[in-house]
């Protein structure tokens, strides 16, 4: 457990870093913000998209290739036929009615980048079920290669088609020019995501088990059975993560201002995701501790002191980028800059997130993972009417705020039921003066500037030292580190 779990977690980190680092690619190579706009509006409904297309199967193949009366060929043979049959459909449907769907969305002179989202998250959503059969088979590393694959592909093509070829136009347009247009922009993005998914796919195919599709009706049935209920849950998740993204272009006066807007609100947010890596890494050491804990007597303790630490962290990152937000924004373009001021509200919503999801492994340990889809259903409810009546009014921190609102609301009301169905100790004084502390040095980093740069930078590195000094002397003393503890030990 602990070795896959390393697998998945590592690469999982590693390609989400890696796609993070298109962000300069596209906010300085693409002609306007507009343009980032597209990418970040088209890419929330491809995970919208892809949650309606896999249905639960992934979780429903888990659940069923594991029973003994089932055969799991056939388990696996059925899934991956009914999934490639409904994302055939979806890609032949989407595609004919692309003109109207591009125009729906303000892209009407380019109907084919529907047609090439279409057709990728159709693929990503067929491949989905293999991938899920290598987890099954333990064929972590196999699983892991791929994933990677793709993401180092996918930023190859970026690159060739960004910057290799805009370069190849101005000192060799003959190697080029038969293929290449410069003013095509943000539909080599698109275009760089499909190839690199059908390569992937095509990786996949030895591992696939060709000889495994059949289809038997009665077992598709029970599957279906078991898994459209979670097609509730997928879609409410990712609604939460994704809403934002879908509906701000319709919000403002039109839509082209709207496209604008989301690419600014879109690269500022990227910006904050190194804060959603660490919550990230964290969830994946986090569950397999918690299940395997769960039998021993000081299990509560732990997930209290668990808590405490990961919010001692979060702090602490928080402020290390606000600190440097000054040299951390370079990583996107000039003209997005005017949006930095949504980075903090962004950070604390994730920090919120993660709080949410250690709060929340009440419900899977005592069975009642339904609480875990109401309060979902609440924080979505939450954030769309907030994105509704904010973002008209305020822009795209109505957006920012309507995401931290949510995310703070469920965080606490899963405390609450939490503490009523299964109590754990969390160092609530403790928390808040830390909290308190992370507070008063924001506001020093956020008010306190001069004339002078170095000075500001100077400040800043006192505030964030004060906080990991108090954190070092108050619950993280240098001798209990490992590794480096033994030369800290009186």
């Amino acid at each position: 457990m602990a070795k896959e779990t390393a697998v998945y977690g590592l690469s999982s980190i590693l390609g989400k870093f890696l796609n993070w680092c298109l962000v300069p690619l596209y906010t300085y190579k693409l002609a306007t913000s507009a343009d980032y706009g597209i990418v970040t509006n088209m890419y929330a409904w491809t995970a919208f998209c892809l949650v309606i297309l896999t249905y639960g199967m992934e979780t429903g193949l888990f659940r069923f290739v594991n029973d003994e009366k089932e055969n799991p060929d056939n388990v696996y043979g059925t899934i991956l036929t009914t999934v490639l049959g409904t994302s055939l459909l979806f890609a032949v449907g989407v595609s004919l009615m692309s003109p109207g769907i591009a125009s729906w969305l303000g892209y009407a002179a380019h109907p084919e980048y529907i047609v090439m989202m279409a057709v990728t998250v159709s693929v990503d959503a067929v491949a989905a079920i293999p991938f899920a059969h290598l987890r099954y088979r333990k064929k972590s590393m196999a699983f892991a290669m791929l994933k990677f694959a793709f993401v180092l592909l996918n930023i190859t093509f970026n690159l060739f088609f960004l910057v290799l070829c805009p370069y190849l136009m101005k000192v060799c347009p003959a190697a080029v020019d038969w293929f290449y247009r410069p003013d095509y922009g943000v539909g080599y993005v698109f275009l760089a995501n499909l190839i690199s998914t059908i390569l992937q796919t095509s990786f996949l195919l030895p591992l696939l088990g060709l000889r495994k599709f059949r289809y038997d009706v009665a077992l598709l049935r029970r599957v279906l059975r078991y898994s459209l209920p979670l097609l509730l849950l997928g879609v409410v998740g990712i609604i939460n993560q994704t809403v934002d993204k879908m509906l701000m272009p319709f919000l403002y006066g039109s839509q082209e201002l709207g496209q604008a807007q989301l690419g600014i609100y879109g690269a500022c947010f990227k910006v904050a995701m190194v804060m959603m890596m660490f919550t990230q890494a964290f969830r994946y050491a986090y569950e397999p501790y918690v299940f395997a804990k769960n039998k021993d007597a000081d299990s509560r303790q732990a997930y209290a002191d668990t808590m405490k630490f990961f919010i001692i962290t979060s702090l602490f990152i928080f402020l290390g980028m606000m600190a440097y937000l000054d040299i951390l924004k370079y990583i996107i373009r000039e003209d997005y800059w005017e949006g930095l001021n949504i980075v903090p509200v962004i950070l604390v919503s994730y920090i919120f997130q993660g709080i949410y999801f250690n709060l929340s492994m009440w419900y899977k340990l005592i069975d009642r993972t339904y609480f875990g889809a109401l309060m979902s259903l609440v924080g979505c409810i939450i954030d769309v009417g907030l994105i509704i009546v904010l973002v008209p009014r305020i822009g795209y921190m109505g957006a920012a705020v309507a995401a931290l609102c949510a995310y703070f609301c469920i965080m606490l009301l899963s405390y609450f039921l939490g503490q009523k169905y299964m109590p754990v100790p969390y160092a609530l004084k403790e928390i808040l003066r830390y909290s308190l502390l992370a507070g008063v040095l924001y506001a020093v980093i956020a008010c306190l500037k001069t004339p002078s740069v170095l000075l500001n930078y100077a400040i800043n590195t006192l505030a964030v030292l004060a906080y990991l000094v108090y954190m070092v002397k108050t619950d993280l003393p240098l001798g209990s580190l490992p590794v480096i503890g033994k030369y800290f030990k009186k």
